[in-house]
């Protein structure tokens, strides 16, 4: 996988080159301002239709596809390869840890907007399922890779006990409440959208979805805050499925956040 060439959507030929941030493709010619990369995993059991919406055919280039047998591989391969824009298109939450990690070591202080129905804050110990998609935002706040004063959990309204006593001993930022206090010190933002943050009658079929959760236009105007906020770092859309009405809210939420 390389970050200076990708497959362009339309024409399908791998001559979209990168360009200061953008892509240019040189065989029809247009051209694009993010790449695409892809996480076909779901670290969790009965995640497959996850697998199959990493494939979901966004109109953006694709600059690649990590797919690799461990979670610390999945996510070395994905800092070390992300394009200067990139969108990542998952598969599960976990491909946002890659991605922040490689993200975070371009820049002071990245922010991280997680919009997601659940908290992703389990541990191994914690965890009512093991699967380790309950875990990723704990991960990298465990890990110091983002400071929990520089996070925004956005949506979540299916909390276990154990992330609720986290998120009140944690100073974890949220809702929108919390979007300007994160964003306000921060040099550069990631945007972490778990598409079952949406009412689940809303135009996205996600993987796991949750009522009581954000139409559409709500979470498309949340989007356009974060991009007129602070420079957009990247952005990861997970937890869907692969249905073929996906991919224009998706291509729309890209768009909302300048991609």
């Amino acid at each position: 996988m390389s970050r200076l060439r990708a497959r362009c959507p339309h024409c399908r030929t791998l001559t979209a080159v990168a360009l200061e941030g953008s892509y240019e493709c040189h065989s029809c010619g247009r051209e694009f301002d993010a790449g695409l990369v892809r996480v076909p995993r779901a670290w969790g059991e009965g995640g497959e239709a996850m697998v199959e919406a990493a494939y979901l055919p966004l109109p953006y280039p694709e600059v690649g596809v990590v797919e690799e047998d461990t979670l610390s591989e999945q996510n070395l391969a994905l800092a070390a390869s992300l394009p200067e824009r990139p969108i990542v298109l998952g598969g599960c939450c976990c491909s946002h840890v890659g991605a922040i990690e490689g993200l975070a070591a371009r820049h002071n202080r990245l922010a991280v907007v997680w919009l997601d129905a659940h908290g992703d804050l389990n541990t191994v110990q914690s965890s009512p399922s093991g699967n380790l998609w309950g875990m990723p935002l704990r991960m990298l706040l465990d890990s110091g890779t983002i400071a929990p004063e520089d996070t925004v959990l956005v949506g979540a309204r299916s909390l276990d006990a154990p992330e609720e006593t986290f998120i009140a001993e944690s100073g974890l930022r949220l809702d929108y409440e919390g979007l300007g206090p994160a964003l306000e010190g921060a040099d550069a933002v990631y945007v972490a959208f778990d598409c079952d943050v949406l009412e689940p009658d809303q135009e996205v079929v996600p993987f796991m979805p949750e009522p009581g959760g954000l139409s559409t236009e709500a979470a498309t105007a949340t989007l356009v805050r974060v991009a007129t906020a602070k420079p957009l770092a990247g952005v990861g859309l997970t937890g869907l499925t692969a249905a073929p009405g996906n991919t224009e809210p998706l291509a729309r939420f890209a768009a909302a956040l300048g991609f």
